[in-house]
């Protein structure tokens, strides 16, 4: 069963990291193009794969990590899992804000699509905003990635 369960964590970790890597290029893509059709199509797809995939693995990532400290019977106070629950509270944190942000592009998105305007500036803001967010919680996810692999 112990080695089941690290499949699936393992998995999940590449899913997470993958999805989100690939949401956000894909979004930052999208965005460089001056299609409001293409931004508005592919804000609604970025926070729908935010949700399935991200959001989904990451609570599959989490589930198998406490299985496995207890399988494993290591110390829940230990320092590499406290750096690590620490790393992946940082990433979830930035991820919930994320969502929500990427839920505002793309109503405004679609707003703009509607309306046959331009995007706003509180659109752009947002997306600054969505962008900034993603440098600490990378970061924080390749940190827990590190330490889940060398402990």
């Amino acid at each position: 069963m112990f080695e089941w369960i690290k499949i699936i964590h393992i998995i999940s970790s590449a899913v997470l990291l993958g999805a989100g890597a690939g949401n956000v290029f894909y979004f930052w893509f999208a965005n460089r193009q001056s299609d409001i059709q293409l931004i508005a199509n592919a804000a609604k797809q970025v926070v729908f794969v935010g949700l399935m995939l991200t959001g989904v693995s990451g609570i599959i990532q989490f589930m198998t990590g406490l299985l496995l400290i207890f399988l494993k019977d290591i110390s829940p106070i230990s320092l590499w899992i406290i750096v690590s629950a620490l790393g992946y509270f940082v990433a979830a944190i930035c991820w919930v804000f994320s969502i929500y942000l990427q839920m505002r592009c793309r109503d405004l998105a679609c707003d703009a699509l509607k309306n046959q305007a331009s995007l706003s500036a509180q659109y752009h803001r947002y997306y600054k905003m969505w962008c900034l967010l993603g440098i600490p919680a990378f970061v924080a996810l390749l940190c827990v990635l590190y330490l889940m692999v060398n402990h």
